[in-house]
């Protein structure tokens, strides 16, 4: 079975995943009440999959999907502000085909990176339950197994971060240590991975100059370069 074979199978089976019962509730809750600047449009809905060059060697992870960008349409980052940013800054660091992220189907390519969540579902309030984490965990193993290129994981926040660290603690052989979150912070993961801290692509961290573009691709830029 082809690589490619193999992430439809997995993306068949997250897509129509209802293990999480509060989640699957919610989820279809936003889409069918939806906000109104989208009560035209039909949400996605469901869980949704990683998305981009399944044999790059650079894969970025949020936490879960925004209620009103990929639960509404499909696709990881896509469709709200925290999307136009972080879609401009990898376009700046010459990591995709353009600068926008508007739905599943507009065309974007990204260039040696994959962009995934370690949540598949928009959870209440933005907060997972542990429970939830630990059963899409089993989704996002299958995923880190299938990249087999990937050398850096850039974790977009601190709550991405957190999980990524939950993950490994659980999966691997992970020493006890301090990973403390900062933005540009580097571990060594025990599966010879890096893992890389960066600050949310949010509103409100760009507003309030946390973060800006040229911070962000210089980032994805030494990513690039330590990727090689």
């Amino acid at each position: 079975m082809t690589l490619n074979s193999q992430y439809i199978n997995l993306n068949k089976k997250i897509i129509n995943c209802k293990k999480c019962k509060r989640l699957v509730s919610f989820r279809e809750k936003i889409a069918k009440k939806k906000r109104k600047q989208y009560i035209n449009e039909n949400y996605w809905g469901k869980p949704i999959t990683g998305f981009g060059d399944v044999n790059g060697k650079i894969l970025l992870i949020g936490l879960a999907p925004a209620a009103h960008g990929g639960n509404r349409t499909g696709r990881v980052f896509t469709g709200d502000r925290s999307a136009d940013f972080l879609y401009k800054c990898i376009y700046k660091a010459k990591m995709s085909n353009q600068q926008t992220s508007k739905s599943k189907d507009d065309g974007l390519e990204l260039y040696n990176a994959y962009i995934t969540t370690a949540l598949k579902c928009v959870p209440p309030g933005d907060k997972p339950t542990t429970s939830e984490l630990r059963t899409c965990f089993k989704y996002f193993k299958q995923e880190i197994d299938l990249l087999k290129n990937i050398k850096i994981i850039v974790a977009l926040g601190k709550i991405a971060f957190d999980a990524c660290i939950q993950f490994y603690k659980e999966n691997y052989f992970l020493k006890n240590k301090n990973f403390k979150f900062a933005h540009a912070a580097k571990y060594y993961l025990p599966d010879n991975k890096i893992l890389i801290g960066c600050y949310h692509p949010s509103p409100r961290n760009v507003n309030t100059k946390r973060i800006n573009l040229n911070m962000m691709v210089r980032l994805l830029n030494n990513v690039k370069k330590n990727a090689i």
